[in-house]
């Protein structure tokens, strides 16, 4: 059963209220629709698999469509032996409001969802730490600062939202797009440059450009109608969207990656059968390790097609100019991390944010922060 979308925030609200409860009255606790009871005509022959109801990631881009849907629509009941399947909606065309689905999931609306952590930045600004802008040039470095960081956020979910945390994704690298030349990112300065977040509008602002907070649906339209002359966005998803036609220049710097937590009420997730707990402990890991490795590939897929490289795999190829990492963009992004990105991060969140980091990440990166004033 898919929900509808549903155009008003109190109305998609309580769609997926009336939804989520429907779910979880099919077995207290549990989010997973119940098998036909003793005596009806299909329980007389082979049982329905239960079915679980999950809310991915974006729809279009490769983490769903390649990854999470075969996982949950075709896997799921191939490693079950037809015990379990499920059915997944993209939570960009569910109806679900991005930063109202951690406080979907802690009430159990959404029984397992998928919650970019960039949308947390409002509420709950220190669980972006691990992919603030500027932080990680590549993905091996978000590794190491992700696994410092982990075992905070999987408990802070778990005690201080009832949500337990079952996978993390990440999205190929947000790089800059511009429809002018750009042969460094100071060239950024005045330019109106399409932000996902807080801490991307702190990098762009530092550069002296001018940050504008703009959906990905609203990408293509807002450079269409010269509402902004860049966009930072995902190498392939720009691709995908169509941006090496209508941008000449992309520069390499990974801004930031994108990063995503699947996770489930702790009472549906508690009310889940022990053998399929067992077997998604088992696979979910596996699916996001599948996800990581294709991230890394999309980003270097997603250069190599939109400048028209012979080696363009998945995307459409352009002729766009790829802009190299200088010398020069090393180093602002190193000053501008510690001048701009991180006090700016720590304005908004206060002392938590300081202590969290300085217990986590911080150390790891040789990064410590003082306390804010």
């Amino acid at each position: 059963m898919y929900l509808p979308t549903v155009a008003s925030r109190p109305s998609r609200h309580a769609a997926w209220l009336v939804a989520g409860l429907l779910w979880l009255s099919c077995l207290p606790g549990s989010g997973f629709a119940a098998a036909p009871s003793a005596g009806t005509p299909a329980a007389a022959s082979t049982p329905a698999p239960l079915k679980l109801r999950i809310v991915g990631g974006l729809a279009s881009l490769s983490q769903y469509t390649r990854q999470e849907e075969p996982f949950w629509t075709r896997e799921l009941e191939r490693l079950s032996g037809g015990r379990y399947d499920a059915e997944i909606v993209p939570f960009d065309r569910a109806g679900v409001p991005g930063p109202e689905m951690l406080r979907l999931l802690q009430l159990g609306v959404v029984p397992f969802g998928t919650a970019l952590m960039s949308s947390f930045t409002a509420q709950h600004p220190e669980y972006t730490a691990p992919d603030l802008a500027g932080l990680n040039p590549d993905i091996a470095t978000l590794k190491t600062t992700l696994a410092a960081f982990r075992p905070f956020l999987e408990k802070a979910l778990r005690d201080q939202h009832g949500v337990e945390a079952l996978a993390i994704y990440v999205y190929p690298a947000q790089v800059v797009f511009c429809k002018k030349p750009l042969r460094t990112l100071s060239e950024l300065s005045g330019r109106r440059t399409r932000v996902s977040s807080s801490t991307q509008a702190d990098f762009v602002g530092a550069l002296g450009g001018v940050p504008v907070l703009t959906g990905f649906a609203q990408i293509i339209p807002s450079l269409t109608a010269g509402n902004t002359e860049c966009a930072i966005t995902g190498t392939m998803s720009g691709n995908t969207l169509g941006l090496h036609t209508l941008t000449t220049h992309v520069h390499a710097m990974p801004v930031t990656w994108g990063l995503a937590v699947f996770g489930a009420n702790r009472a549906a997730w508690e009310g889940l059968p022990p053998d399929l707990r067992a077997l998604l402990r088992k696979e979910l890991p596996r699916l996001e390790s599948a996800i990581w490795e294709e991230s890394e590939r999309e980003t270097m897929d997603g250069m190599a097609c939109n400048r028209g490289a012979a080696s363009c795999v998945a995307g459409r190829k352009g002729s766009m100019v790829v802009v190299p990492v200088s010398p020069q963009d090393e180093r602002r992004r190193q000053e501008i991390l510690l001048s701009s990105v991180l006090s700016r991060w720590v304005e908004r969140c206060g002392a938590l944010c300081a202590q969290v980091w300085n217990q986590t990440i911080g150390p790891v990166r040789g990064l410590p922060l003082p306390p804010p004033k």
